[in-house]
């Protein structure tokens, strides 16, 4: 299954798409709005600075392509500083695609960034995250997504409180943890993902 990967000239998409091929897709890196448009799967993976992530993908017109596909129902995965751009307003500065309503804020916790392992707990069934209730994943971030709607989360995680480490809505999700980095756990989700995506 094509996977592309939207380049917006930052991120660690080199690592994702390794991960992705380890579980049976075909990742591509694109910074072509019909490439992303037209995918199966469209993914939006990054480290960083959601800022210059924002505003790389708005000069490219990968912004646009992304909107289309979630307005039309089909899958978009966002990854850490990907599933922080599915939301509106960011306090690091900037605002993000608007897909989701909520902001995203520095963590308020003395440990910042949360940075290693935690444990996931869900919130509602997931696609995404069957069989991981429980599991430990990698996350490394100092931002995080604050919903306006619950009912998108579809997990979190304790790191000095609640923080969301997952939404789900439709054929939208995020992860705010690297699945890439997360071993066998992480290879899950990316299956989950895949299947997910082919059932969108």
């Amino acid at each position: 299954m094509k996977v592309v990967l939207a380049d917006y000239g930052a991120g660690n998409l080199r690592s994702v798409c390794s991960a992705f091929a380890r579980v049976g897709a075909e990742p591509v890196v694109s910074a072509d709005p019909a490439a992303v448009l037209e995918a199966p799967l469209a993914v939006i993976a990054g480290v960083g600075h959601a800022v210059a992530a924002a505003e790389g993908l708005r000069a490219s017109g990968l912004d646009a392509a992304i909107r289309e596909r979630v307005f039309a129902g089909r899958p978009v995965l966002g990854i850490c500083v990907g599933m922080q751009l599915l939301f509106e307003e960011s306090e690091e500065g900037g605002s993000g695609l608007g897909l989701l309503r909520g902001p995203v804020r520095l963590l308020r916790a003395r440990r910042v960034p949360h940075m290693g392992w935690n444990s996931l707990e869900l919130r509602k069934e997931s696609a995404v995250l069957a069989g991981l209730d429980g599991e430990d994943v990698y996350f490394a971030h100092s931002y995080a997504a604050v919903p306006d709607d619950p009912g998108v989360v579809a997990a979190v995680v304790d790191h000095e409180g609640e923080v969301v480490a997952a939404v789900e809505r439709g054929a939208l999700a995020g992860v705010q943890f690297h699945p890439e980095r997360s071993g066998p756990h992480g290879a899950r989700v990316l299956g989950n993902v895949l299947a997910w995506s082919r059932s969108a």
